[in-house]
């Protein structure tokens, strides 16, 4: 589960940070997760910001949201409906902090890009890694920019499809969820349980499954792409066969 400083939290909700602290001071919003002096949200802190901002929108003021809550049918209070969302959005695993710096300019596109994208920080004037696998590659090449650029260029060419491809699976999910328990049921506590593995278990099968297809269609836009490279300095005759001693 991802997690979220105060200020990533407010711009990926659209909740101010002002607002977001006011919540949490009201017992709308759980506490952070906290390491030293840095708290850290989770997307079941967004995806609690996200209902409280549906019954604003309805008309509700911060101070009648509890009461909704308490009123819905089976006696199900706020901690009922967000628990629910808790068991949905799975446990949050604490990320390991990489810490591996790489020889690129904070203030280049490439820096800039890394920390828009998640995939790093800025810490004592350096690029600082925050995703292992990233980093392992990263610390493996000698050309650092070289490896963030192409990186770079898939994620910006990616972003738009993922995006897609994530909300067709949640979609999916929803289906999933409403076929087995009905559009609007709210299951009992001795229910979650059943609820979050289904949920998770779906996640699991989902990403396996895309996994594969991207291996595979990788695989072979790779084969594609090596036989022309191959076919292209061949037929240019750029290069000669090794000639036998």
């Amino acid at each position: 589960m991802a997690e979220y400083r105060l200020e990533d939290l407010a711009r990926e909700s659209g909740v101010s940070a002002r607002n977001i602290r006011a919540y949490r001071e009201r017992g709308l919003l759980d506490p952070p997760r906290r390491v030293g002096r840095t708290a850290l949200y989770d997307d079941y802190h967004l995806s609690q910001l996200n209902t409280i901002s549906q019954l604003l929108r309805k008309g509700y003021n911060s101070a009648h949201i509890a009461e909704f809550f308490a009123s819905m049918r089976q006696g199900a209070d706020l901690a009922d409906i967000l628990g629910l969302q808790r068991a949905v959005l799975g446990p949050s695993e604490d990320a390991p902090a990489d810490g591996t710096s790489v020889a690129i300019d904070p203030q280049s596109i490439e820096g800039r890009r890394l920390v828009e994208y998640g995939l790093a920080d800025v810490v004592g004037g350096k690029v600082v890694m925050t995703d292992g696998a990233a980093a392992d590659i990263l610390a493996r090449s000698t050309d650092h920019v070289l490896y963030v650029r192409a990186l770079l260029r898939f994620l910006e060419a990616a972003e738009e499809s993922v995006d897609d491809l994530a909300e067709a699976f949640v979609s999916s999910l929803a289906e999933l969820y409403q076929a087995r328990v009905g559009a609007d049921y709210l299951p009992r506590p001795d229910e979650v349980d059943d609820i979050r593995r289904v949920v998770q278990d779906y996640r699991v099968l989902g990403e396996k499954v895309m996994a594969a297809r991207f291996e595979h269609a990788t695989r072979r836009h790779m084969v594609t792409s090596a036989a022309g490279y191959t076919a292209g300095i061949l037929l240019g005759g750029e290069w000669e066969p090794r000639r036998g001693a």
